[in-house]
């Protein structure tokens, strides 16, 4: 590539053009290039995972394809969804995300990578960090205001991440 500088040094003014015509090409091709890798860091991360306290119109964009609703007992919404190799279970309360439980649409286990990456799409800013004292795999979240929890959930393994409630 030929620096700036020196399209404009040039002897010969034909070559002087051409040089610095190709480099104003290939600046915008930089650019270009540079916006498209924007636009798709940006894409990647404003969808994917709806997390804790997403309003559900959120997370009927992020999860895609429902499969059931249900009103439970206790006047919370159940919702299950599917996309890609997963099932999203998603309790909803007062029009927001108050649990997430992630299972393999095949009832394996989520591979450590995965489980560590629904907990950090539900971190908020905080760490998760194992709780030792529990018999089953569970994790706590620095700020205290959720937990989650690995084992089966209706007869298949899974991750079930959920809001604390405040002691009154």
């Amino acid at each position: 590539m030929i620096p700036f500088r020196s399209c404009i040094r040039t002897a010969n003014a034909s070559s002087r053009n051409a040089a610095c015509g190709l480099l104003r090409i290939v600046r915008l091709n930089n650019v270009k290039q540079v916006s498209v890798i924007l636009l798709a860091i940006l894409a990647t991360s404003t969808c994917g995972w709806a997390n804790l306290g997403d309003s559900s119109d959120r997370v009927d964009d992020a999860y895609g394809n429902l499969v059931q609703r249900r009103l439970r007992d206790d006047g919370t919404v159940s919702v299950l969804y599917h996309k890609d190799r997963y099932l999203y279970e998603v309790i909803v309360a007062n029009g927001r995300s108050i649990s997430e439980t992630y299972f393999h649409v095949k009832s394996t286990d989520l591979s450590e990578k995965e489980i560590m990456r629904f907990l950090k799409a539900n971190a908020a800013g905080a760490r998760w960090t194992p709780d030792n004292n529990a018999k089953e795999r569970r994790f706590k979240r620095s700020d205290g205001k959720a937990e989650a929890m690995y084992g089966n959930v209706n007869g298949r393994p899974a991750l079930t991440v959920r809001e604390v409630r405040a002691k009154p």
